[in-house]
């Protein structure tokens, strides 16, 4: 059975945490065994490890997503990158047709879908092995998974099933999405499930589907062609639609953490970041990400959050409302995570005449760097504060350290590679500080060093004793 991990999300429900590049799942705020924070994508690929299941998976992500994603798990998880975000329905359609088309899976594959981000017990992802043999034996179009609710909660969907199936499944009867509270008792009473946003169906079901819908399952074509996909949700599009789906039952922990309320009540401690929380506070979490101490005197049942996106002080229970406050905040991302580190953005200053001024602080991992690039619209000003760095200018290599200052003017082709754990203040001047004026010429820093000379004689020491 193949595994496809949906990753996407905007990223406002936990704002000012998490933002266009930086989702819910991304979030390090979870505790490990080992005292240590990891983020809900982390937990979730190391308990498919743990239960055997990380060599059948890939993850269907965003471009916009992708450093993100190799920054936490790796460069060795298999990707299936979207061109563009459209919804779950088209991004199953890719990952189907990839897994046919690219990776030669079988139309009698079992797949199974499910999000990137659910917080669960590791026997969650036992039950999800068993959906290929359910689906055998029921003969259904469609597997999905129900858990057992533990309240009456309007946050998600119901599954109500039939009085019909075995000790593995239930067949399913229909579905209703986010009742009210009262309707969800109701529905509880009929023995209905959560539905927890997982699917299990043979990979031929939905190639016959897509073909019927005259949607290519060639995987270049429909990449070339995935604007066109109807931007809908895979409920809509198949589950809705589907003439036989049976439901596994599942007993065990399982929670959505996308609200602040929820994610609070599995972060252990009360404070991550700088700052207090006084012995008066019951019940309230201070998460910081600035620099600056923040401190929480005599307020019960409170979140505040702090990154360089903004600041947020709620109350717990008032928390889901931050989505609709935020959605028409018009900001640039001001913290990421990338494949070879982290920037933050200190300022941004617009002014009259049209010139624009983007300063960021810039972290590079030992042994990542940034591609060999150039721009049109800008020239930038790096001052290295922290470690030290191989820094390529115009086909030249330079040795680099803290209080150097490097001048980088408009078409200059430049990039930097950490030898220790670099840092760097970047300002940027010039019309138009966007992401897409840039020119990337070679990714990698082997490739740097084939087409670019050392200048600089202790890089020169550095490279002859490799030798």
């Amino acid at each position: 059975m193949k595994l496809v991990l949906l990753s996407g999300g905007s990223g406002k429900r936990l704002w000012p945490l998490s933002n266009d590049a930086r989702s819910k799942q991304f979030l390090r705020v979870l505790p490990t065994d080992q005292d240590h924070l990891e983020s809900m994508v982390q937990r979730v690929w190391n308990q498919l490890g743990t239960v055997g299941l990380a060599d059948s998976a890939v993850v269907a992500t965003s471009k916009a997503q992708v450093d993100m994603i190799q920054s936490q798990l790796g460069y060795e998880v298999p990707l299936i990158i979207e061109p563009e975000r459209r919804d779950t329905f088209p991004a199953i359609a890719l990952a189907a047709v990839y897994l046919h088309d690219v990776a030669n899976a079988s139309a009698d594959e079992a797949v199974a879908v499910l999000p990137v981000d659910p917080y669960v017990e590791d026997r969650f992802f036992n039950k999800v092995s068993e959906m290929e043999a359910v689906l055998n034996q029921s003969g259904a179009e469609l597997a999905l998974i129900g858990v057992t609710p533990t309240y009456p909660s309007e946050k998600y969907g119901y599954i109500i099933p039939t009085t019909e199936g075995t000790e593995s499944f239930l067949h399913v009867s229909h579905f209703k999405e986010k009742p009210t509270e009262a309707v969800a008792q109701e529905l509880i009473g009929q023995n209905a499930f959560w539905n927890c946003g997982v699917f299990a169906f043979r990979l031929g079901f939905l190639l016959e589907l897509l073909r019927e819908k005259g949607i290519t399952t060639n995987y270049e074509e429909l990449l070339a062609n995935y604007k066109s996909l109807t931007k809908n949700s895979f409920d809509y599009e198949v589950v809705e639609k589907a003439n036989k789906i049976v439901m596994l039952p599942y007993d065990g922990y399982w929670k959505d953490l996308g609200t602040w309320n929820t994610l609070t009540e599995e972060i252990k401690t009360p404070v991550i970041g700088k700052g207090i929380v006084s012995e008066d506070s019951h019940n309230t979490h201070l998460i910081n990400e600035l620099d600056i101490p923040v401190t929480v005197l005599g307020l019960s049942d409170v979140v505040v959050a702090a990154s360089p996106d903004g600041i947020l002080v709620t109350d717990k229970m008032s928390s889901p409302r931050i989505k609709e406050v935020v959605k028409d905040f018009d900001q640039r991302p001001m913290y990421e995570e990338r494949r070879w580190g982290w920037y933050r953005v200190l300022d941004h200053t617009k002014f009259e005449d049209g010139t624009e001024v983007l300063t960021k602080r810039i972290g590079v991992t030992a042994g990542k760097n940034l591609s060999y690039q150039l721009h049109y619209k800008r020239s930038e000003v790096w001052t290295i504060i922290k470690g030290e760095g191989a820094f390529a200018l115009d086909d030249l290599i330079y040795h680099v350290k803290p209080g150097d200052v490097l001048k980088i003017s408009v078409t200059a082709k430049h990039g930097i590679k950490a030898l220790t754990d670099l840092e760097f203040i970047e300002v940027q001047s010039g019309s138009d500080l966007i992401e897409e004026d840039i020119v990337r010429l070679y990714m990698t820093w082997e490739e740097v060093e084939a087409n670019c000379q050392l200048a600089d004689s202790a890089l020169q020491e550095v490279a002859a004793a490799k030798k």
